[in-house]
């Protein structure tokens, strides 16, 4: 007689597993229909109508714009240290959220070289200027411009033959592929459309995105997508808006413009905003103390900060002949020294930039301040660029020699298994 030592199952066991089959098959079936729906409502989205609120120029964010002269750039002594020097410049830009970037010629128009002029493309067109000013101004819109985007308008040039030793500027718009945020940095794709009623834009997704604008190919653009598309989809209509838009909704920091003035004065007679800027701030060690200036005194919709070179302001001065002023002082609405116990001879333009930013942090009210910017999680974090820091040793195996008995000659190794590391295995970095 064969002996069966398998438990035999009672009938109220046998149906508690069919009940627990039933409720496993049952939330499959719910999940996947939840699935189902959510791709249809994501691919209603796609082409669901783009609102743009109009803002009104009373409305507009407040902007501060720097001024920094190109005659930095000799004086660093090698190629290498020039685009280092330029990376110092743009990071202190990001990091303090500056809107504009003058790159100007404190040399003048006699001193200049003529075979050493350059041509740059801005946002005013095609610009001469000295090879330090055009290097300087090239470098800063090349670590502007999001990584995605960056093969289409900076084609192999010897003025960024370094850029790979710079710091990233992991700015709040350098968005990835997977970041779902409704406002993209893109380039128009030579792709038409039937009948000319649109064209594609390239925003650094699987599949280039439509707009219901013609426009040329090649040129920078700016777009609204609809809150909540599938980002893989192919059928994604979006709406180009200026670039002040993002911020202007959102909070979020979208990045500074480039200009080149070839001279001091272009510097305010050139302004992009209507009316110019209503305060100047001139920087140099003979000026007032800055903590001397009153918190949130400095009121301002659009505010400009101008740094000297080597030799400070003066040069650029007397360089200028459309300047009619007799000291440097008089062409600001505050001259400031930012820097008053200064233990250093000189200090350097791009120390200058980082250190008169922060003192003049809480000295400046601007009439309409950004939003604050809230939607951290559909932007890059820190987390997402770079090598990610762990304590690598607490993710690996390891044996715990402290739990095993300890009247046993034989001990057995009791192994711990590493919690799952969702970026993948980083111990090879270690």
């Amino acid at each position: 007689m064969k002996v069966n030592d398998k438990k035999r199952l009672s009938d109220r066991e046998k149906m508690e597993r069919r009940e627990n089959r039933r409720h496993k098959r049952q939330d499959r079936l719910l999940n996947r229909v939840k699935q189902e729906f959510e791709a249809i409502e994501k691919e209603k989205a796609c082409t669901a109508k783009v609102e743009v609120p109009t803002v009104t120029e009373a409305d507009q964010v407040s902007t501060v714009s720097i001024a920094v002269p190109g005659s930095i750039m000799d004086n660093a002594q090698s190629p290498e240290l020039r685009t280092y020097l330029a990376g110092q410049i743009a990071r202190a830009v990001c990091i303090f959220q500056i809107d504009e970037v003058i790159v100007y010629d404190d040399c003048g128009p006699n001193n200049q070289v003529t075979d050493r002029l350059s041509t740059i493309h801005t946002s005013e067109g095609d610009t001469s200027a000295r090879r330090c000013c055009i290097q300087l101004a090239r470098i800063l819109q090349y670590l502007e411009c999001p990584q995605y985007l960056r093969k289409y308008f900076f084609p192999i040039h010897n003025d960024l033959k370094f850029c790979g030793l710079l710091n990233p500027l992991d700015s709040q718009h350098h968005l990835r592929q997977q970041s779902e945020f409704v406002f993209r940095e893109g380039i128009v794709t030579n792709k038409r459309i039937k009948a000319d009623k649109g064209s594609y834009v390239n925003v650094g997704l699987l599949n280039d995105v439509r707009i219901d604008t013609v426009l040329e190919p090649n040129l920078r653009v700016t777009l609204k997508l609809p809150a909540g598309a599938d980002l893989k989809s192919k059928k994604i209509h979006a709406k180009v808006v200026p670039p002040s838009q993002p911020r202007q909704e959102t909070g979020i920091y979208w990045g500074y413009t480039v200009r080149i003035a070839n001279s001091l004065s272009q510097v305010f007679t050139k302004s992009p905003y209507r009316g110019g800027y209503d305060l100047t701030i001139g920087t140099s060690d003979r000026g007032s103390n800055v903590h001397e200036v009153e918190a949130k005194s400095l009121s301002y919709r659009h505010a400009l900060i101008v740094f000297g070179g080597v030799l400070g302001l003066e040069p650029a001065l007397e360089n200028d002949n459309k300047l009619t002023v007799d000291t440097v002082e008089d062409l600001f609405d505050e001259y400031l020294n930012t820097v008053p116990m200064q233990g250093s001879r000189t200090v350097r333009t791009e120390e200058a930039i980082l250190i008169s930013m922060a003192a003049l942090g809480n000295k400046l009210n601007p009439v309409n301040a950004p939003k604050s910017f809230v939607s951290f999680e559909a932007i890059p974090q820190s987390q997402d660029t770079g090598i990610k820091q762990y304590a690598f040793n607490e993710k690996r195996s390891k044996v715990d020699l402290t739990q095993a008995p300890s009247n046993t000659s034989t001990v057995t190794p009791k192994i711990t298994q590493p919690p799952v590391d969702p970026f993948g295995d980083m111990s090879r970095f270690d």
